[in-house]
């Protein structure tokens, strides 16, 4: 049905009122056209609000997962120093970090089902902390193979901490013996000393503080060379003779970011120290590439 005017037809303005219908503007009354015009702004408005709306939960649906971090033990460190073993007090100070505010700090075991990383868990992982002692032979070859495919290709950031030197997953990754001139119990404390002020790592780290340190490991490391070095440090033996020492490690393997650190044997609360817990956050958002 069409409404005709008597207006030129070059005057004539037209809008859809229904699915057969179309009036012209001309023809109607002001207060039922200014009744259309309103009633198409609303349409429109309403489909706006309706797109804004759609749009934001698109975006909403598409943000960015959650970083995670794994922290792994082999469960051997002593109860009357670490109640939840030494992976449980790394992931309380990382969970303590505003720095790592909203990630996903998981804690996981050699005891735990598929020694701690299933490949669901360790294909999410952006990084990867360790630390072992007397077990190392107990992990898995395959396990371990997982591991360097997830470093070496994925880009999976790891961590190695003290004796996880002779772990499993280290020695691959560095291809070399990862030993030390001498291991000796007798030593008193460690003055760790930032080497590298600049380095991410480094960031808001006391420049020199002191940690008690039963275990002291003596140069050379045997490790692929670095240049990267964000702490070093004195053992402080017993007997007061003092030895300088490298504390802090970097590389990159393959297509990820290493860290190493000296310090951490299970017999020193080391890991509740704020200083250490401060090492460890940025260690991590370093090792994740952010």
């Amino acid at each position: 049905m069409l409404v005709e005017c008597d207006q030129p037809a070059r005057s004539v303005s037209m809008i859809p009122v229904d699915a057969g219908v179309r009036l012209s503007l001309q023809c109607v009354p002001v207060v039922a056209r200014e009744f259309f015009l309103n009633y198409m702004k609303g349409l429109a408005m309403k489909q706006i609000m309706i797109s804004a709306l759609m749009m934001g939960l698109a975006v909403s649906g598409m943000a960015a997962p959650k970083k995670t971090v794994v922290v792994w033990s082999e469960g051997t460190a002593p109860k009357n120093v670490y109640p939840n073993d030494i992976n449980g007090a790394i992931a309380e100070g990382l969970r303590a970090s505003e720095a790592l505010k909203g990630w996903e700090v998981v804690v996981a075991n050699l005891n735990d089902p598929d020694q701690g990383l299933p490949d669901a868990l360790l294909a999410k992982a952006d990084v990867l902390v360790w630390w072992g002692h007397k077990k190392h032979g107990d992990v898995k070859d395959e396990l371990v193979s997982k591991i360097e495919k997830r470093v070496k290709e994925e880009g999976m950031g790891f961590i190695a901490l003290h004796s996880a030197h002779f772990a499993k997953p280290n020695k691959r990754l560095m291809g070399t013996a990862c030993s030390f001139a001498a291991y000796r119990g007798d030593n008193k404390e460690t003055v760790i000393k930032v080497m590298m002020a600049d380095h991410p790592i480094a960031k808001g780290v006391a420049r020199e503080f002191t940690i008690l340190n039963d275990e002291r490991y003596s140069d050379p490391y045997v490790a692929p060379p670095t240049a990267e070095t964000p702490f070093g440090g004195t053992h402080i033996h017993k007997d007061g003779v003092k030895e300088e020492s490298l504390q802090g490690y970097c590389w990159n393997v393959g297509k990820a970011r290493y860290f190493y650190l000296q310090a951490g044997h299970e017999t020193n609360p080391i890991f509740f120290q704020p200083e250490i817990r401060k090492i460890m956050a940025n260690a991590v958002i370093w090792a994740a590439g952010k």
